[in-house]
């Protein structure tokens, strides 16, 4: 946000004096070293003009009026100057006074310009609405952005009335050849780089979205989810190593309950709730989407929990990186062919444990947290044609007896 403060200044004309005696007061505003001067259509015989407190001063019949006038002119300034300063990164003097004429805003952005206008509104809803890394994956885009226009058009920026769809082709090509990004990373790079423009065109920056017809190419993603056995092995194996068994643990707990890896470390026993049901209930809120979550804590779960004893958070802390690394240690252990995360983990808690047992989908959804039910959808709905598709077989041998 700038800094500069604005000077507002009357003055007189005395170059213009009328017959009546009367000279003009014009206004002059002064902002970062520009200034800008125009009449207020008020006129004072000068006799009654104090310069240094800027009003008209008695005797003259007109001095409240006028002085009204000078007052509620100077109001509507400071006004403009604090809603362009709230909303934009940089303007000039003449913004200001185009805001205060009612003037529609002419200014045209650059690409990577308004990206940063973007970027500095969207900084201060962290910690609010949006986490410090959804923030970075924005600002991550944003770098990808310009050294895109630098390699196409070399150029530091590219003026965003000039986007058009091919601009868009042209990235997805720069980010699958030179940055070497997989599909599915390039879609949610696109998809993160659509977001501002979508706002420039509600600000009238744009008069329509240049990407509207773009669509995203579809990546066939497998879901990737231990089996019932496979659970089983997990939970009967008793490893003799300290560090093997309590990650064993954390990774079964979040296969009973589908907590991602933060609120798995951020889970307190205050978090732990007697529920209406009489039953223990994890409560707390989904980070990454700011959503509330409400568990029920299955008998393994509650298993897991009462075998440790800290003093503030339910489990004992270690870092995402050692954690992946001993699940994979645990896997070849076990022989299990699948890199074991927490999202296998949450995958898990959805499918083997939640729709294999037959409980809907709208409930998976609330209880993995997801902002809408078409992402759980979306993610999980050819496991439940495949169960469908299971129960329908059992169903067309007992037919067939």
């Amino acid at each position: 946000m700038n800094t500069h403060k604005i000077n507002i200044l009357y003055i007189l004309s005395s170059s213009r004096i009328r017959k009546d005696k009367k000279a003009p007061i014009y206004c002059r505003i002064t902002y970062n070293k520009q200034r800008k001067t125009f009449s207020t259509g008020q006129f004072v015989n000068p006799k009654h003009w104090n310069s240094k407190q800027q009003v008209v001063k008695p005797p003259d019949p007109s001095s409240k009026l006028i002085n009204t006038q000078l007052s509620l002119i100077k109001t509507k300034f400071n006004q403009a100057f604090l809603m362009l300063q709230v909303k934009k990164e940089s303007f000039d003097v003449n913004d200001i006074y185009r805001l205060y004429r009612g003037e529609k805003d002419n200014k045209e952005y650059n690409t990577v310009e308004y990206f940063d206008r973007y970027l500095n509104k969207l900084e201060k809803l962290v910690g609010i609405d949006i986490e410090k890394k959804t923030w970075k994956k924005f600002e991550h885009v944003k770098r990808d952005v310009k050294f895109f226009i630098k390699w196409k058009y070399k150029s530091i920026d590219y003026p965003l009335k000039d986007l058009k769809q091919q601009f868009l082709t042209d990235f997805e090509y720069y980010l699958k050849t030179e940055r070497k990004l997989g599909q599915a990373t390039i879609n949610k790079v696109i998809q993160r780089f659509r977001k501002p423009i979508r706002i420039a065109v509600a600000e009238n920056y744009l008069d329509k979205d240049p990407f509207m017809l773009f669509k995203a190419k579809r990546v066939k993603k497998e879901i990737v989810f231990l089996t019932k056995d496979e659970l089983d092995l997990l939970e009967k194996y008793k490893f003799s190593q300290t560090r093997l068994q309590f990650v064993k643990n954390l990774f079964v707990f979040c296969c009973y309950t589908g907590l991602p890896y933060i609120e798995l470390m951020n889970l307190k026993h205050n978090h732990i709730i007697n529920g209406f049901d009489g039953n223990k209930w994890i409560k707390t809120k989904r980070v990454k989407t700011s959503k509330d979550l409400s568990i029920p804590l299955l008998p393994k779960a509650l298993e897991i929990i009462n075998y440790y004893d800290e003093d503030d958070y339910v489990f004992p802390r270690i870092s995402n990186q050692k954690y992946n690394s001993f699940l994979k240690e645990i896997a070849s252990i076990l022989g299990i062919e699948k890199n074991l995360t927490t999202h296998i983990a949450r995958k898990t808690f959805a499918t083997t444990v939640l729709l294999y047992n037959d409980v809907p989908m709208e409930i998976v959804s609330e209880l993995l947290g997801h902002s809408s039910m078409n992402i759980t959808q979306a993610h999980y709905g050819k496991i439940v044609q495949k169960k469908v598709s299971e129960e329908m077989n059992k169903l067309n041998n007992k037919l067939k007896k």
